[in-house]
């Protein structure tokens, strides 16, 4: 059921429950069993692989099965229909027509003094995406992790996703897969994944960076092996705060938590809104729908739903940023009012039509968003997630010269020997050439 409360202090208070509600006793044991896979993957590689994939999948696999056949890739496209091909293709190009306008440019600025300085942007060499199971078929997060990367230049693509029955991978994935240029994909999943894309195996080539989502083991993995290798984010189950005035369709409203409950049972639906009528309707209409969509969904909204009585929409926005939930709905007659205050956020949704799948799926941004909080200092990937900045940095002798003096000062004062006898040799212009013919 789908509550309702007015008190600021109860309001704080289950806004910081529901962000902690990932930090639990058996966090400490999961991650324990997390380090044991990457351990095992590291020293076994592909042997380990297939074990766990029968163990934890229930799908026996051998070698053979780990990668995806070039005839399997072929009769994907037989496989989906035209409609969904054509919704592939134009998914695609929706997302890197928004890629396109992100992608940064190697600049190089000139001083007064004969000095250059600035950036080189360059791609990694590897990138290994992680795609959710058969649970939940996902042929647009193929396309919204990938693309960023071919944007970005990367020269090769790798992507891992868990095997459904008989060891199939819906044939949607791998149509978006091929269009969006992944050279080879592999039948694996879990935290074992993350682990062959980070060290490698005799089959699975080690990345520079690994992109996707997936369950608490997954995202665990991610952050155990970051430093060996980049990561896009640490991402959990998402929350979605829609703020509403008085113009909002209460109809739009519950159709919107109801879908945000149903993706996951950790996931937060949260409505703030100063309008007690809108808020009545929605939390009527929501808990007549909501025994139709599964337990699981009830569960979500039971823990995780919640309707927030303020006194003004404004003033709410401090509740936003307090929370900096993965998303934001502005469902008011003005969205552009309120989006000076919103500081914290993974993605902004503005006005009643812009439903969460648009953000989600068809805009362009990744919908891997910062959750539980983090997007107080954190942001979704991009493509320069897939890219590396190298500072360029030339002086003459004159710009060294120049410098000389006040570099020199502080070369001393942070202790710099060598350092500063480095600059005076070449920054001064000595009739002999000898080290002995300088003030030392």
């Amino acid at each position: 059921m789908l509550r309702t409360i007015t008190q600021q202090a109860e309001t704080l208070t289950e806004l910081r429950r529901i962000c902690d509600r990932t930090q639990d006793n058996s966090l400490l044991h999961k991650e324990s069993t997390v380090r044991e896979i990457l351990a095992s993957v590291q020293r076994q590689g592909d042997l380990a692989l297939v074990q766990y994939t029968t163990e934890f999948d229930q799908h026996p696999l051998s070698l053979e099965q780990l990668k995806v056949s070039g005839a399997e890739l072929d009769a994907a496209y037989q496989q989906i229909s035209q409609d969904m091909l054509t919704a592939i293709r134009s998914c695609y190009q929706r997302v890197e027509a928004f890629h396109l306008r992100q992608r940064r440019q190697s600049q190089v600025h000139f001083g007064d003094h004969q000095e250059v300085v600035g950036k080189r942007y360059t791609p990694v060499d590897r990138v290994g995406l992680y795609i959710r199971g058969t649970q939940k078929v996902s042929p647009s997060q193929v396309l919204m992790n990938a693309i960023p990367a071919v944007v970005a230049g990367v020269p090769e693509i790798v992507m891992v996703t868990p095997p459904g029955p008989e060891l199939q991978i819906h044939p949607a994935v791998l149509v978006a897969a091929q269009e969006a240029s992944v050279e080879a994909i592999y039948r694996v999943g879990g935290a074992q994944a993350i682990a062959a894309l980070a060290y490698g195996t005799a089959t699975i080539p080690a990345v520079d960076v690994i992109a996707g989502s997936g369950n608490i083991y997954v995202t665990l993995a991610k952050k155990l092996v970051y430093g060996s290798v980049g990561i896009d984010a640490l991402t959990g189950p998402s929350e979605l705060v829609i703020l509403a005035d008085h113009t909002a369709n209460p109809s739009y409203i519950a159709a919107d938590l109801l879908a945000q409950a149903e993706s996951d049972p950790l996931a937060a639906a949260i409505l703030m809104t100063s309008d007690t009528t809108l808020a009545t309707k929605v939390v009527l209409e929501v808990n007549q729908e909501l025994s139709s969509y599964g337990i699981l969904t009830e569960k979500a909204m039971a823990h995780y739903g919640l309707v927030v009585i303020v006194d003004d929409l404004q003033n709410a926005t401090a509740l936003v940023n307090t929370m900096a939930p993965a998303q934001v709905s502005l469902a008011i007659h003005d969205p552009w009012r309120l989006v000076e205050h919103i500081r914290h956020a993974g993605s902004i949704l503005m006005g009643s039509h812009t439903v969460p799948s648009v953000g989600q799926i068809i805009a362009g941004a990744n919908p891997n968003l910062p959750t539980e909080g983090t997007a107080r200092f954190s942001s979704g990937p991009g493509v320069e997630t897939f890219m590396k900045q190298t500072h360029l940095i030339e002086y003459s002798a004159q710009a060294l010269s120049h410098s000389a003096q006040q570099l020199d000062t502080l070369v001393q004062l942070e202790g710099g020997a060598a350092q500063s006898l480095s600059l005076r040799i070449q920054s001064t212009k000595p009739e002999s050439g000898v080290i002995n013919d300088l003030d030392r």
